[in-house]
């Protein structure tokens, strides 16, 4: 059989990608059919001047992507049904039930429902002071690149990962970073890397907290946490926070058998506040004597401005009433997901056992990566510089803060962490000052839904990582401007 194809010596693309395509397209359009017979390997090189090489090699491709099919002792053929074909299913007509039963969800399932569903929406304004992102543009991305490359080369990261607690040479890292920085008491076999603390608070519920069990929180405290606590059917109990941080007494005071307790102890979210070291000793305390068990958000405890961090509540006691939750979404950048968490010993294995339940395993290309990130000092050099640069922010904020507003702004929580909380004298519901902030380009957020119980109002959570000096101070004189009417003296 004798058929036409044009190759062009000058195109860059090579003379077996060429004939390769051509031979396809021929396929595709039926000029080639099912089941007809190609000329042999050496016959097409000889008609179209090229090595028997160049032709051997499309035809492997065509072979392998299933377009020709080989004969022995015959020859080659078009294939007997196009790939194309085998990637689309036949369409079936939909059948519709008359009266289709009602769903019936699960008591989980009906409590989820009844929560907020989905992510509350954040502002898209110019000047957007919305929490939790750091300054994306300043991840040292050229390191971050190469190490990526690096593991690129290899393999083995495509396979299964054979431990569910995770990556064993991240967790090395991570035990030794937490024990220079936190003071946290641990052995790589306690660590657990989950996908973000999402991930960790979860497992932490499900396998402690039965529905009816009742667990303390922070008030305010972070809402996320909250609804994964409700979801599980789980009473919740809020606990008053002041300037050193969760009452300790309150929490001392109460009858109910508290199961676990929530806290963020380093940068309490919202407020900011900082539990003392009096407090944290008096918490591992009760929660020794309790039997309870305190799951210990440690999110953003890299940054604090002046000052040596506290020690973790985990390195402060024996570690085996201390559950530690950290994350690399708040110190790198947020799509990494993943976080960490620092076990007891004798939850160690049913930790294990609910992660490969839940997802196997934390994608091992971005742990290999972050493994030598922290390793080889990159993390650290990255905290040092970032902390320089957000306290410059920080300070910038607060500056523009009591320049225009003076006393009728209160600024809490603003000496560590990746953001403060600013309470305003003002007669405007936070709706209407949100609503009217948005008009002249302003992002706010409130801190109401941070609250189980009535929230105080006026108060707003301010991030002051992603913005420069020059919005920041902007931003705050147009909010001044704004709300400059409706401040009370």
């Amino acid at each position: 059989m004798e058929f036409t194809l044009l190759l062009d010596p000058q195109s860059s693309v090579p003379c077996y990608q060429q004939i390769y395509a051509a031979l396809r397209q021929k396929i595709l359009t039926g000029q080639l059919a099912p089941r007809q017979r190609l000329p042999s390997t050496r016959a097409l090189a000889q008609s179209l001047g090229v090595a028997r090489s160049t032709v051997t090699q499309s035809y492997d491709q065509l072979l392998s992507e299933g377009y020709l099919q080989t004969v022995v002792g015959s020859g080659t053929y078009v294939g007997d049904q196009l790939p194309e074909t085998l990637l689309h299913a036949h369409s079936t007509k939909p059948v519709h039930a008359e009266s289709p039963p009602p769903l019936v969800l699960s008591a989980y399932g009906q409590r989820l429902a009844e929560l907020v569903a989905g992510p509350s929406p954040e502002p898209s304004t110019p000047i957007s002071f919305r929490y939790g992102r750091p300054a994306l543009d300043q991840m040292p991305l050229g390191i971050w690149r190469q190490l990526l490359s690096r593991h690129c080369r290899r393999a083995d990261w495509l396979d299964y990962a054979t431990d569910p607690m995770g990556y064993g040479p991240l967790r090395e890292a991570i035990a030794t970073y937490l024990a220079q920085a936190r003071a946290v008491q641990c052995h790589p076999d306690q660590i657990l890397i989950t996908n973000g603390t999402q991930q960790a608070i979860s497992l932490a519920t499900q396998l402690l907290v039965s529905p009816g069990d009742t667990v303390a929180l922070e008030e305010p405290s972070y809402l996320s946490a909250r609804r994964i606590f409700a979801s599980q059917g789980a009473n919740l109990h809020p606990i008053a926070v002041d300037g050193e941080g969760l009452d300790v007494d309150t929490l001392a005071r109460l009858t109910d058998s508290i199961r676990l307790v929530y806290v963020t102890p380093s940068h309490q979210f919202p407020t900011g506040a900082v539990l003392s070291l009096p407090r944290r000793l008096a918490l591992l305390a009760w929660a020794q004597r309790q039997g309870a068990l305190l799951l210990e958000d440690d999110y953003d405890s890299e940054y604090r401005y002046g000052g040596r961090p506290i020690p973790a509540l985990q390195g402060l006691g024996s570690g085996q009433s201390v559950l530690y939750l950290g994350t690399f979404s708040k110190v790198l950048f947020p799509a990494l997901r993943i976080g960490y968490m620092v076990l007891p010993l004798e939850l160690v294995k049913l930790f294990s056992r609910a992660k490969w339940l839940a997802d196997r395993q934390v994608p091992t290309l971005e742990q290999a990566v972050l493994a030598d990130f922290i390793a080889e000092g990159h993390l650290e050099r990255h905290i040092r510089r970032m902390r320089s640069l957000y306290d410059q922010r920080r300070q910038t904020m607060v500056t523009a803060l009591q320049t225009h507003f003076g006393p009728r702004a209160t600024i809490l929580g603003d000496k560590a962490g990746l953001h403060m909380m600013v309470r305003f004298q003002t007669t405007l519901p936070d709706a209407e000052l949100i609503a009217r902030a948005e008009q002249v380009g302003i992002g706010l957020i409130s801190a109401a839904p941070q609250y189980l119980g009535k929230s105080p109002g006026h108060e707003f959570i301010f991030s002051f990582t992603e913005l420069n000096e020059g919005a920041i101070a902007n931003g705050i004189a147009r909010l001044a401007t704004l709300v400059s009417s409706s401040l009370q003296p």
